[in-house]
């Protein structure tokens, strides 16, 4: 068995025998785990087991929170809150940045709890700790932009003095999905932490562990150890306990689920940021570069083995290009390596779990009987995993099957021919969802002008959805049913606050001063303000 640190990680070195070892069937040390599931707030004496997509290996049983240990999550933050409210900012920008090396230093062993959780590809999985690196140095070096008060007009120029202040808004509930799991642990909590507030949180149960690491991680690098808990147990449970008692809600889910919480928030007139389903569009335009779009296509649709948010489920191809792009991207996908390892050379890894195969399996299943076309894929592969399933190219999808306007979220994509760019927009929005869109063609400004047409909350051109993921400065969500709010940039971390005006008056007061009357003050203000209209003043 490895030792636990850093250079080595937390993963059991095999193969071992069960009769001398009893750890032999983890795939992780057990000492290790403990060290993370001591972190949580749960005193319940139930556990839940977890397994591994790789090979159905154990990792781990996982304490469960009840009701009261959800209450005392929120009473030790809201104690930790309040005096790290008043640290000042460029402290809290400092261990942004600490973090930001920490997981650089540390990803072999990040990407290690997520492949062994997940089952994603290491290439896949490396996007996690990336993505949280380029976060917290994008927060710690806008910290000031975005949080210092600032000063604004008054009423009266020079005599009023007006200064619009970010106070935070206390502690806040993240609760988070699987299929990103050190990402969405901490990609919403970074910037609320950076404004001044503590954190709930709560992922999902199958990923807890990268979870609870990346707390770990947060009080290594300098933050406060109280300022955030986390919890864990059924969704429905825990969830609305998270709901009841926080001062700002982030979900990543369902759009089902996130109405419920959207619902809950607003009988407490709290807010909340929800990132949700979609049914993402991908473009290729009789412009496009073939091979780039071809690509791109693989990743936007099989990435993460298409348990992604923001990847592609439908394809939307020029007739003038379509059967040249159709061959290019069935040869790029049948030539993908894959594999449920903790190795890097995989292109695409394994679903998380039985439940994801057999929503899958079904779609596919129900899209072929109706009579849609297989160019690709479209069967499981128990050899490689448990849970694993081919990427798959459908052709022939039409409106009475379920994969034609529900999200699949797997390794499936639906192609479809276009004759004009207007119908391909409509094709587009067409449906509840509007989270991300991708545009291939080599006249960026016409994809621009396109991309201002699809109502989608993010749009790519000629990427399939990096290029927005990545650049921090760019808010992130959806339109319609696919969420509330934005993550990322200024919105990103404002939501984490309430705004506070302040104004100073000074000589005169807002109302009749020096014997005037009423009348001719407001003869008075009336001049003034026809006056500071002609000089030009807002």
């Amino acid at each position: 068995m490895s030792d636990r640190n850093p250079a080595t990680g937390p993963v059991v070195e095999g193969p071992h025998d069960p009769e001398h070892d009893p750890t032999a069937s983890y795939a992780l040390d057990r000492a290790y785990v403990a060290d993370l599931t001591h972190r949580l707030v749960a005193t319940s004496g139930r556990t839940e087991e977890v397994r591994s997509p790789i090979g159905d290996q154990p990792l781990a049983h996982i304490p469960q929170s009840t009701d009261a240990d959800v209450e005392e999550a929120f009473r030790r933050a809201r104690v930790a809150q309040g005096s790290w409210a008043r640290t000042p900012l460029d402290v809290r920008a400092d261990a942004l940045l600490r973090l930001h090396d920490l997981v650089l230093d540390r990803q072999a062993e990040i990407i290690d709890l997520i492949c062994l959780e997940s089952g994603k590809a290491r290439k896949h999985a490396f996007d996690e700790p990336l993505h949280i690196a380029l976060t917290a140095r994008y927060y710690a070096r806008t910290a000031h932009e975005h949080l210092d008060s600032r000063r604004v007009r008054g009423v009266f120029p020079l005599l009023t003095r007006v200064e619009v202040n970010r106070l935070p808004k206390g502690v806040v509930g993240v609760i988070s999905p699987w299929n990103y799991p050190f990402t969405m642990a901490l990609c919403d909590g970074l910037p609320a932490l950076l404004a001044g507030n503590a954190v709930v949180a709560k992922p999902d149960a199958q990923t807890i562990l990268s979870g609870l690491f990346a707390a770990a991680l947060l009080e290594e690098a300098g933050f406060p150890a109280d300022l955030w808990q986390v919890v864990a147990g059924p969704g429905p449970e825990v969830g609305p306990a998270v709901v009841r008692r926080a001062d700002h809600v982030c979900f990543t889910g369902s759009t089902a689920t996130g109405r419920q919480v959207a619902q809950g928030c607003a009988e407490r007139l709290i807010g909340c940021s929800l990132e949700l389903g979609g049914k993402n569009p991908i473009l290729v335009l009789r412009d496009a570069d073939l091979e780039r779009a071809a690509e791109g296509a693989v990743r936007a649709a099989f990435s993460n083995a298409g348990q992604l948010c923001v990847s592609m489920e439908r394809m939307f191809v020029a007739d003038q290009v379509y059967d040249r792009f159709l061959e290019r991207f069935v040869a790029r996908t049948e030539a993908m390596t894959l594999g449920a390892t903790l190795d890097w050379g995989n292109d695409m890894g394994s679903l998380v779990s039985r439940r994801q195969l057999e929503v899958v399996t079904a779609h596919v299943d129900d899209a072929v009987a109706k009579g849609a076309r297989v160019l690709t894929g479209g069967r499981p592969r128990p050899d490689l995993g448990p849970f694993f399933y081919e990427p798959t190219i459908l052709e022939g999808v039409t409106p009475d099957m379920t994969c034609f306007g529900q999200e699949t979220f797997g390794p499936v994509v639906s192609a479809y021919r276009f004759h004009d760019e207007a119908d391909a927009v409509a094709r587009a929005n067409d449906g509840e969802y509007g989270l991300n869109a991708s545009i291939y063609s080599r006249d960026g400004g016409r994809a621009r002008s396109l991309a201002r047409q699809i109502r989608c909350g993010t749009v790519n051109v000629n990427e399939a959805f990096a290029a927005t993921f990545a650049s921090i400065e760019a808010p992130m969500g959806g339109m319609r049913s696919s969420g509330l709010g934005r993550r990322q940039g200024s919105e990103g971390v404002l939501r984490f606050t309430e705004t506070q005006s302040v104004a100073t008056q000074r000589v005169t007061r807002v109302a009749p001063a020096h014997g005037l009357s009423d009348q001719t003050w407001g003869k008075a203000m009336t001049l003034s303000l026809r006056a500071l209209k002609k000089l030009g003043r807002a």
